[in-house]
């Protein structure tokens, strides 16, 4: 099927020459159904069952995935002497024939992913020790055994990255991988392991080791000093202990997040930590229980079993945090765990944290100290919590002074300490959804009484996102945003926040470009939106209204929602007005709309450049009926017809037959009985007729 047809050997090439610069670049269709682009050779998707032999015998690249070839001969490659990277993802193939690769020994790249090589990997492990000059070798999804493994990579030396990921190895020892001397990354990932025996410490250049998506139940005694990003994720580790050693590691990243941590993982001693994630485990602190107790001085004791031997490893839970040092760590995450409070001094350890991730935990209380060790920290998430206070001391020192994100929402808050934006300079955004706060109003609003808890964040010049959804908030008066300059607001959820109207807006009328409004209780279509010329996003679904408020008509909006509300229909003029001119989304379900007032939907239509995402999801009803505007029966049409026509003329069209026929029954009576009624009149009067 891919044999050239004989006496044709065209090929077209365009060539492209860079001015100045001298580059050149090559497109050309070959007999094949490949395409060459420049050295490159792209075959992927033809329904190849063999590599093509008419190709360039200059092609450095070939791609062949996703085709259907099992074997790879003895004289595949023969015409490919310069072939530096070859790829065979998604293909059929079973075998390579022990000679595949004499005349491609240069090769560098190899990729031979999702295929079949279980079935022959002895003959295969012979064509693949010619290549002396590999550097990538990927074999993920070949349903291999570590015994298979270990006979394919025997004689690759020269490997630098190697990906076995997705097969079907359980266990690793030390006869794996033992002549991979250069072998930097090494990819193990969504296997089935669940025993390291010393597998990896003749690895002595690996950089990068993935591990993730196994069933490795603890990692005891880590020791790869010269390691700098170990992905251990999604396994079931409950404990990680690194070697005791005051050796330098080169760990830069560990990721333990998705296992079963019981304990803050015991790290190296010195290392180059500088990101930590251990998010989704059921990892708490022990230091102080919520009844009043400590485990500060308790021992935990690991018995570790290997083979006959039996080994005692002693802990001192918060001795051990201490010994690590931590002071080059900038990412922490601990989100999704049952922490409900952090150990005296815990984060002193971390001078240079800019990351702090505690959603989703047990925290009751958590303390910003001034000028402490949270000095760098950009990012603080404390989201999904249970806090009921933020303990700070503000004084002279700044707090936070380079934080930009602040999430504390889904909390039991009520206010923030008081003044505590005053020192954070860069903040961008703040999220206090789904806390019980209110906004501070202006002084002169409170009067002389006593103030109820709220939070403030007039002045705040540096705020440009807020998100008080489901904060509660009832009828905010004064000028809660004076001297601000938001960009995004979200007061969705507040059932009560519009009952005074958008007055409170006053202050961000020249930055505020989106806006949600979402289940705010909004019926009146009084509500002023033209002082707001910024807004590009409006979100206005799940209210009450009845019609489209008019104000809408002068803003410039981009994107628009308005789905789940009770409007019967739009303005006809909509896609006329300056909003109509501008929308380039609009949202819209979920409304009772009329179906014999449909003129607005079939002229935004029209409009070019307005997407409707939710269009067919949009109805309209008609009686008893729910339908979809596009495609309106004509019965239906014929109904609207009737129902939309001038009253005033149906009236004068059913009234004028029947004064038609009234005036001729009237006609026919009078001829009919004229001689009667002329005799009645002539005996009533006294005159005589004539003779």
């Amino acid at each position: 099927m891919e044999a050239p047809l004989p006496g044709l050997s065209l090929l077209l090439v365009l060539l492209a020459v860079g001015r100045g610069s001298g580059a050149v670049a090559a497109w050309a269709p070959s007999l094949g159904g490949c395409e060459l682009v420049q050295s490159t050779m792209d075959c992927t998707g033809r329904w190849l069952s063999s590599i093509p032999g008419n190709l360039r015998g200059d092609t450095e690249e070939l791609l062949l995935d996703d085709n259907t070839i099992q074997v790879l001969g003895n004289a595949s490659l023969l015409p490919y002497t310069q072939l530096c990277h070859l790829s065979l993802t998604r293909n059929r193939l079973e075998l390579i024939e022990p000679g595949t690769f004499h005349s491609s020994q240069g090769l560098q790249e190899l990729s031979l992913s999702d295929n079949l090589l279980f079935t022959n990997y002895s003959l295969t492990a012979a064509a693949l020790s010619a290549l002396q000059a590999l550097r990538t070798l990927d074999l993920a999804g070949n349903r291999l055994t570590e015994d298979m493994v270990s006979v394919l990579v025997w004689n690759l030396s020269s490997l630098e990255s190697l990906s076995v990921a997705r097969n079907v190895i359980m266990r690793l020892d030390s006869s794996i991988f033992t002549n991979l001397t250069q072998l930097l990354e090494l990819n193990l990932e969504k296997n089935y392991i669940f025993e390291i025996d010393e597998a990896f410490e003749g690895l002595q250049s690996l950089q990068r080791l993935n591990i993730a998506y196994n069933y490795l139940p603890c990692l005891v005694g880590f020791g790869l000093t010269q390691l700098r990003v170990l992905n251990v994720s999604n396994n079931i580790i409950e404990w990680f202990l690194a070697l005791e050693s005051d050796d330098l590691f080169e760990l830069e990243v560990l990721d333990l997040s998705h296992n079963r941590l019981l304990f803050f993982p015991v790290l190296p001693r010195q290392n180059k930590l500088h990101s930590l994630l251990l998010q989704d485990n059921r990892m708490s602190f022990y230091q102080r229980l919520p009844n009043g107790t400590s485990l500060a001085n308790v021992t935990v004791q690991f018995l570790i079993i290997d083979g006959n031997s039996t080994n005692i490893t002693t802990v001192r839970l918060w001795d051990e945090l201490c010994y690590s040092n931590l002071s080059s760590l900038r990412l922490l995450d601990m989100s999704q765990n049952q922490v409900w409070g952090l150990p005296e001094g815990f984060l002193a350890q971390m001078p240079s944290l800019t990351h702090l991730k505690l959603n989703q935990n047990c925290l009751e209380a958590f303390h910003l100290l001034e000028e402490g060790p949270l000095a760098m920290l950009t990012e603080l998430d404390l989201s999904q919590n249970r806090l009921v206070e933020l303990g700070t001391e503000v004084g002279v020192g700044d707090v936070l002074p380079n934080l930009q994100l602040f999430n504390v929402s889904a909390n039991r808050l009520r206010a923030l300490p008081p003044g505590v934006f005053t020192h954070t300079r860069k903040i961008t955004t703040v999220d206090l959804s789904h806390n019980q706060v209110d906004l501070c109003p202006q002084p002169d609003v409170a009067g002389e009484a006593e103030s109820p808890p709220c939070v403030d964040i007039r002045g705040v010049e540096t705020l440009t996102h807020l998100s008080l959804a489901g904060c509660g908030l009832r009828g905010l008066g004064g000028r809660p945003f004076q001297g601000t300059s938001l960009i995004h607001l979200d007061l969705s959820d507040n059932c009560q926040a519009l009952s005074g109207g958008l007055g409170w807006l006053q202050d961000l009328a020249l930055t505020l470009q989106v806006l949600s409004l979402r289940n705010t209780s909004l019926s009146s279509t009084a509500v002023d939106f033209s002082t707001l010329n910024s807004l590009v996003r409006l979100d206005l679904s799940g209210n009450s209204l009845t019609a489209f408020p008019a104000s809408l008509g002068a803003l410039e909006l981009h994107s628009l929602d308005l789905r789940d509300n009770c409007l019967p229909a739009l303005p006809p003029d909509t896609a006329r007005t300056p909003l109509g001119r501008s929308l380039r989304e609009l949202y819209l379900s979920r409304n009772p709309y009329n179906c014999c007032t449909l003129g607005w939907w079939d002229a935004l239509q029209r409009v070019e450049g307005l997407r409707v995402p939710d269009g067919r999801e949009v109805t309209c009803s008609h009686g008893s009926h729910t339908l979809s505007p596009g495609a309106l029966p004509e019965p239906v049409l014929r109904s609207c017809r009737w129902q939309t026509a001038d009253l005033a003329l149906l009236y004068l069209v059913l009234a004028l037959p029947t004064c038609l026929t009234l005036l001729v029954a009237f006609a026919v009576v009078f001829l009919m009985l004229k001689e009667k009624l002329l005799k009645m009149l002539k005996n009533r009067c006294g005159v005589s007729s004539p003779y």
